[in-house]
């Protein structure tokens, strides 16, 4: 009797072993996720200390600096979904490698940017610069499907904690030792982060389905393979999704864009003091992704929380719309980033969810040229609001988009239950 308990229980012993040692696998990789993630923060918000000041120094005005930044927003768009293609097929080290190898390219090219155009050849390795998708990328492979908006939440918190140390430290480097010492900082960090992954990053992050190794399957995978890429939008639920993400998320977008002109101009801002309020953003958005989201996304559905979003998105924007004072607007700043925060959290949850576990690379690269759309389209609609119209404009937009997508969502159910009752 005795040893026919110790057989069945041995097993089971085992499997619950392996699986604890498994999990702390798992844990160990998203927490190394987690530092890379903000790491490629900090160098991106090192280069935001960079390029405005070497731009001018090489005689860039605003519409040259402008047609920069689009430049940026277009290879991105576009750059966006072959990058998550390549991450699904190639797996989350490669991805990852590729990515941190083309910002230490990145941060060289602009040390030894001298002319307007070399300026304009360092933003090429921006189309494969994609440190931040990636690393959604990995983390949505190892969390559990009820977690994941939790574990997305998080690298929210690391972009936080970037946006604090990167203005922080790229101003300090700047003033001190340079924009091209700067740039060669970027660059050692950049390695750095590409050390990291190559240690720590398994090749791949996806749960390998046995057999799949077809002819047919082998044909398909292809970066440039469009079909490949378009395919996910006919899932239930991903065109909608997609649909609210852009539409709510525009307005927001346009003053995102709009803000450094509005810091100079509306609320006449010094360097020193836009310096502080982009610390106060990344203290909110820490506080927001690593200690409001998580716990509401453990409460509450998902659905719930998107409507939540886009409900306070709508408040805000008509509170910009009346605010006249850098005051009112750090009193706007709390619930504009919650809304930020868990808009982008849930809808690119609800997104990978939507698709095979395969696919959420290319998912995810699909999300972020919808950020980079935002970026491409914002300027000029926000340039000509701002100016024709005022800021409240930008204000009232947000609120009318956001309010009419709030009700928009909020009768989706409703139809969907009249359906079920009719059939």
């Amino acid at each position: 009797m005795t040893r026919t308990t110790e057989s069945s229980d041995g097993p089971a012993f085992v499997s619950a072993q392996a699986n604890a040692v498994t999990q702390l696998k798992k844990n160990n990789i998203l927490y190394i996720v987690y530092v890379i993630a903000a790491l490629d923060i900090t160098w991106m918000f090192l280069q935001f200390s960079i390029t405005p000041y070497l731009a001018r120094n090489l005689g860039f005005d605003t519409l040259w600096f402008g047609y920069l930044q689009t430049m940026v927003g277009v290879l991105q768009l576009f750059g966006g979904p072959l990058f998550g293609r390549f991450a699904d097929i190639f797996g989350a080290r490669a991805a990852l490698s590729l990515s941190c190898a083309a910002t230490i390219v990145f941060f060289i090219l602009l040390a030894v940017a001298d002319s307007p155009a070399m300026l304009f050849i360092h933003k090429i390795p921006t189309v494969i610069m994609h440190v931040l998708p990636a690393s959604q990328m990995v983390v949505a492979d190892l969390s559990e499907p009820d977690k994941r908006a939790a574990a997305l939440s998080k690298l929210g918190l690391c972009f936080g904690i970037g946006m604090i140390a990167g203005s922080t430290l790229g101003g300090h480097l700047v003033t001190h030792y340079g924009e091209r010492f700067a740039a060669y900082s970027g660059a050692a960090g950049s390695a750095l982060s590409l050390v990291l992954v190559l240690i720590f990053i398994p090749e791949t992050t996806k749960v390998q389905a046995p057999g799949t190794d077809t002819k047919s399957e082998m044909k398909n995978k292809s970066i440039f393979n469009v079909g490949q890429i378009t395919r996910l939008i006919k899932y239930p639920g991903v065109l909608s999704t997609f649909v609210v993400k852009i539409v709510a998320g525009l307005p927001s977008g346009i003053f995102q864009v709009m803000f450094s002109v509005m810091a100079m101009d509306f609320f006449k801002l010094t360097p020193k003091q836009n310096g502080y309020l982009m610390a106060y953003f990344g203290i909110t958005q820490m506080v927001m992704q690593g200690g409001v989201i998580g716990h509401l996304t453990a409460r509450y559905s998902e659905s719930s929380l998107l409507l939540l979003s886009i409900g306070v998105s709508a408040c805000v924007g008509l509170a910009q719309a009346y605010m006249q004072n850098v005051f009112h607007f750090c009193l706007i700043v709390v619930p504009m980033m919650f809304s930020l925060s868990t808009f982008n959290v849930i809808t690119d949850s609800l997104l990978t969810k939507s698709v095979p576990s395969t696919d959420t690379g290319t998912m995810l690269g699909l999300c972020a040229s919808v950020q980079s759309l935002l970026r491409t389209v914002g300027p000029t609609i926000g340039g000509f609001l701002y100016v024709d119209y005022g800021i409240s404009s930008i204000g009232f937009l947000q609120f009318t988009v956001n309010a009419a997508v709030f009700v928009y969502q909020l009768q989706r159910p409703l139809k969907n239950k009249k359906v079920e009752h009719k059939q």
